[in-house]
């Protein structure tokens, strides 16, 4: 009697990338529904919550076309949300500061307060995270950043600030495996786990320039070159 061929995982159902990508809708729609259930108490919709921790983000203030890129929005939308949190007495409009007759803005001393508490929303999230040991962590970290630097490539997510979007950002200059990469802006080595996504210190760099960091950094080489 013929033996049976070992069965195909690989031919029989979905590809990792589908599978990943159910994981990630999954936890999209538990965020959504815990972004609800905080928003109810606070008579906030997840949009003004979001726009909240965005302006905590920007003590310098944003203007409304910047707000409503960011929240991945419309201009109208935005507006409703902001005209709201104005009226809530959470948000302020004023001057930008890098042009006098544009508007900014910025949190009153109550939305800093609520945007404390908004932003505390995904502790769910960190909690589940934190099962994962450092190493996976790191793994998992690394991962996102190219999904989400993929995103916003294809417009699909606002721009982000992204260390691997920087100008700052020097991919394995140094030998240390723990620590291979250097922030210029602070003069200083860093590992993968301390990647960021949304830093405000980003000064983005384009063009060529982009492309060759981004290389660098997606395939290591493996002589580490000394940081200049």
């Amino acid at each position: 009697m013929a033996e049976s061929p070992p069965f195909d995982f690989d031919a029989a159902g979905e590809t990792v990338a589908e599978r990943v990508g159910t994981g990630l809708a999954r936890i999209g729609i538990a965020l959504k529904t815990r972004a609800w259930r905080q928003a109810g108490p606070e008579r906030l919709t997840p949009t003004q919550g979001q726009a909240l921790v965005l302006l905590r983000g920007r003590p310098e203030g944003m203007r409304l076309d910047a707000l409503a890129r960011a929240l991945g929005v419309s201009a109208p939308t935005a507006s409703d949300a902001v005209g709201t949190l104005v009226g809530k007495g959470l948000v302020a409009r004023g001057r930008a500061a890098d042009d006098h007759r544009a508007v900014a803005l910025r949190l009153t001393d109550a939305g800093e307060l609520l945007a404390a508490r908004v932003a505390d929303w995904p502790d769910f999230l960190l909690r589940a995270i934190d099962s994962l040991d450092p190493r996976e962590q790191a793994a998992f970290l690394r991962g996102l950043v190219k999904i989400v630097r993929t995103l916003q490539e294809q417009g699909d997510v606002p721009v982000q600030r992204l260390c691997v979007s920087c100008r700052y950002f020097r991919p394995h200059a140094h030998p240390d495996p723990d620590r291979p990469h250097h922030c210029a802006f602070v003069d200083a080595p860093f590992g993968e786990r301390h990647l960021r996504l949304d830093c405000a210190d980003q000064q983005p760099v384009s063009g060529p320039a982009a492309l060759d960091v981004w290389a660098r950094w997606s395939a290591p080489p493996t002589d580490a070159p000394a940081p200049a």
